[in-house]
Order: structure tokens, then sequence, then C-alpha cells
């Protein structure tokens, strides 16, 4: 009989341990960390590290810098003219605008080769500026040269601003060259005028700027 006690104990203290060991390592398992989802998301793109620059066109307002490693009295700092020149020494006017650095110092090399012992010409841009155009019933119509981004309204108040008393501001129009084709776009300025929306249409190179007069009943 107390065999058969001892048995049904051993019995009983080894399933007990069994049970405690079970639930100790589930507790064990549901505490542990899960591991992060290191994929990437749907629909998030990264930046595209390789796209190529955008090639700078040279045009009239730049600031260039021109620069002979061999030849250093030939050095020179040129601002591009209206007709899109720079005076240059030895070889006098060159026509830069409508090309790219690169381009020019090709073309100059060629031309100031059989002169030059160490072949090699360096353009660099100092300061750009580009043309916008205004024109209609505003007080100074005419080209401006931009520094920096112009909205339509800060290109308007560099031509001196509305003249009220014929601007229609709700009818502004852009005219843009691209491509080859010409692009009209209209803004709606009045309530940008008194705060209540902004100008967030940036003007391009080139843009012609039209503010028309208000209609007139007689």
């Amino acid at each position: 009989m107390t065999r058969m006690i001892c048995q049904n104990l051993s019995r009983f203290l080894a399933f007990s341990a069994g049970l405690f060991l079970a639930l100790g390592l589930s507790a064990c398992k549901s505490s542990a960390p899960e591991k992060a989802d290191l994929q990437p998301q749907a629909g998030v793109s990264t930046p595209d590290t390789n796209r190529a620059p955008d090639i700078l066109v040279l045009h009239e307002g730049d600031t260039v810098r021109v620069t002979f490693p061999g030849a250093p009295n030939l050095n020179t700092v040129q601002q591009i003219r209206r007709d899109g020149r720079v005076a240059l020494p030895l070889i006098g006017e060159f026509k830069a605008s409508g090309l790219t650095p690169p381009d020019m110092e090709q073309e100059l090399l060629k031309l100031y080769g059989p002169q030059l012992q160490t072949k090699e010409v360096n353009v660099a841009v100092e300061s750009s500026a580009f043309p916008i155009y205004v024109t209609g019933a505003v007080l100074r119509p005419g080209k401006i040269l931009a520094d920096r981004p112009l909205n339509a309204l800060q290109a308007i108040m560099e031509a001196g601003g509305f003249d009220y008393s014929r601007a229609n501001l709700k009818s502004i129009r852009v005219i843009r060259q691209e491509n080859g084709q010409a692009r009209h776009f209209t803004l709606n300025l009045k309530k940008v005028v008194v705060g209540e929306e902004s100008d967030n249409f940036a003007l391009k190179p080139s843009d012609i700027l039209y503010v028309p007069e208000k209609f007139a009943w007689f």
C-alpha cells in the first residue's frame, strides 16, 4: 500500500513539474519582443541619388569667371550683356548666352589654343540673373532681371506695382515658352494683394507677365 502511494505521489510531482515548465516557457515566449519588419512600405519612394543634375545654360545677366591655369594674366570676370556677349582679352567679343559652362570652355579653348601652353580653360558662374518681362497696367513696364526666385506679384512690384486706376487684378496673364510652344496661364491676384491668399506661382526665365486693363463701359 505504501509502495502504491509513493508511486502515485511521484507521478503527481512529475506532472506538476512538467506543467510549471510548460507555463514558464510560454510566458517567456510571449514577453520576448517581436522582430521589426524591415521591408520597405508600399507607396513610399526613396530619393533617386543617381539623377543627373540640371544643365545650366548661360543667359544675359549671368556673371561668369573665366580662368586660364597656364596664363593667369588672361583671367577675367564678366557679366553677360543684353546682347548675350562678353568682352574677353585678346579675342574681344564672344557670344556666351545659350552655352553651358563646359560648352563655353570648349569654344574658348579653340580660340585661345594656339596661344596657350597649358591647354585648359575654366568657366564658373559667379552669379545668375534671369529676365522677366512685365507689361500692361503697371507703373514701369519692361524687362526686369531677377537674381532670385520670383512669384508673379513680386515681379509686378519690381516693375513699379499696379496702376490701380487701370489694372484688372483678376486676370493677370503669364505667357511661357516651353519646348517650342507657348503656354498661357491666368492668375487672380486680387485676393493676394489684400493678404487673403498666397501667390504660389513661380516665374521662370523669359516669362512674359501681362496686366490687362479693366473693362470700361462707355
